[in-house]
C-alpha cells in the first residue's frame, strides 16, 4: 500500500502518465485514450492515487468517468504550469513526470469540473449558442467590409431581414458584389439559423432550473443571460466570498503592490481588473448591468447616476453596479429565493471610490 501521484499528459491518440511514489517516478504508461484503458492504470495500484492532467477538449470527458476511482482527480491550470510550459526540454513523457511532481508538492492551479451529466450539457449548449451568435456577427462584418471596399453603404434591415435582399441586390451597380454578398449570406443564414435552433433548446433546458426563473425577474437578466450564468457557475458553493465570484466573472478587483518610497512606506497598491477571466461570463453580468442602468425606474440606475455624481468615472460605476447585481444572483442561488426591490440596498460611497 502506498500513495501514488500520477501526472497524465492527454492527447486525442494516447494518454502518457507518470507515477510517483515516495518522490520517486516508479512507473510510467503510454496507453490508448480511452476510460478503460485509464482505468485499468489506476485500478492496478493499490492505495492512495492522487492523479493530474491540464485542462484540454478531453478533461472534462476524463474527470467525469474516472474521479470515483482516485482521491483526487485534478484539472489544472496549463497557464500556471510554468514548469512545464517554460522549463528545459518539452516532451510527453517529461511533462507528465513534471506534473506528478507539481501534484505531489501541492503546486497546481485546480480548474473546476461538475460531475452531473446535466449540467454539463447544458453547458455544452450555452457554448454552442455563443459560438454560433459569434460566427453570425463574424459573417455580417464579413458584408459589411465587402461593401466598404465598393463604397456601399448597406442598411441594417438588408443585413438581417432576407426578404429587403433581393429589392437591394437588384438596385445594386456592382454585379459582382452582388454575387459575392450572396455568397457571405448564405454562410450567416446557416449560423443564424443555428443559433436559433441552440437558443430553442437552451429555453427547453431552462426549464428544469427554478433559479433561472427566479433571476429574470431581476433588472438586465433575460433568459440566455441567465441561463449562461448558471451554466458556467454551477453552483453557488464554488465560492467562499463574493470577491472570488467577481475575479471569476472578470468584474473584480486584483490589488498589485510592490516595494517602498523614499520615506520606507510601502508604495500604494494598484487596483485593476484581472486579465484572465471567463469572457462569456464577464460579457454576460457587463451587458446586464448595463442595461439595468439603461432602464428608467431601477434601483441601479440610481446607483449609477449618484456614482456618476460624486465623480466615480463611468466605467468603475458599470463594474460596480454589476458587482452589485451579481452578488443578489449568488445570494439569491443560495437562499433559493425570490428578487425583493425593497431589499435592496445603495451601493456605499467607499465602495464606488475603491472601485
Amino acid at each position: 500500500m502506498g500513495t501514488y501521484y500520477i501526472g497524465a499528459d492527454v492527447h486525442c491518440n494516447s494518454i502518457e502518465m507518470a507515477i510517483m511514489n515516495r518522490g520517486k517516478l516508479v512507473k510510467r504508461y503510454t496507453i490508448p485514450t480511452s476510460i478503460s484503458a485509464a482505468a485499468g492504470v489506476l485500478d492496478s495500484l493499490s492505495g492512495k492515487k492522487y492523479i493530474a492532467i491540464e485542462e484540454g477538449p478531453m478533461s472534462g470527458w476524463l474527470y467525469r468517468n474516472l474521479h470515483q476511482k482516485v482521491e483526487r482527480f485534478v484539472v489544472a491550470d496549463p497557464r500556471r504550469n510554468k514548469l512545464i510550459s517554460s522549463d528545459g526540454d518539452h516532451d510527453d513523457k517529461i511533462d507528465s513526470a513534471k506534473l506528478a511532481l507539481l501534484l505531489a508538492g501541492g503546486y497546481l492551479r485546480e480548474v473546476y469540473h461538475s460531475d452531473d451529466e446535466r449540467r454539463v450539457e447544458l453547458k455544452h449548449w450555452v457554448s454552442l449558442y455563443h459560438d454560433r451568435v459569434h460566427d453570425a456577427v463574424r459573417h455580417i462584418n464579413k458584408i459589411r467590409a465587402r461593401c466598404r471596399m465598393h463604397g456601399v453603404t448597406i442598411p441594417r434591415k438588408v443585413l438581417r431581414q432576407s426578404e429587403h435582399r433581393d429589392v437591394w441586390l437588384s438596385q445594386l451597380k456592382h454585379p459582382v458584389l452582388a454575387r459575392q454578398l450572396l455568397m457571405l449570406w448564405i454562410g450567416y443564414d446557416a449560423t443564424a439559423r443555428q443559433a436559433r435552433m441552440a437558443k430553442q433548446q437552451l429555453i427547453h433546458l431552462s426549464q428544469k432550473y427554478p433559479i433561472i426563473g427566479l433571476w429574470k425577474q431581476l433588472p438586465g437578466i433575460g433568459t440566455i443571460r441567465a441561463v449562461t450564468i448558471f451554466a458556467y457557475l454551477d453552483t453557488p458553493w464554488r465560492f467562499k466570498r463574493k470577491n472570488k465570484l467577481w475575479k471569476y466573472c472578470g468584474i473584480g478587483l486584483q490589488r498589485i503592490t510592490s516595494g517602498t518610497d523614499k520615506k520606507g512606506n510601502p508604495k500604494p497598491a494598484l487596483l485593476q481588473l484581472p486579465r484572465s477571466a471567463n469572457r462569456v461570463l464577464k460579457n454576460a453580468v457587463l451587458g446586464a448591468a448595463l442595461t439595468a442602468i439603461n432602464q428608467t425606474q431601477s434601483s441601479f440606475r440610481d446607483d449609477y447616476e449618484r456614482m456618476v455624481r460624486h465623480g466615480v468615472i463611468p466605467s468603475n460605476a458599470r463594474h460596480t453596479v454589476a458587482r452589485k447585481l451579481l452578488t443578489m444572483m449568488w445570494g439569491m442561488w443560495k437562499r433559493n429565493c425570490q428578487f425583493d426591490p425593497d431589499e435592496v440596498e445603495p451601493v456605499q460611497q467607499s465602495v464606488c471610490v475603491s472601485s
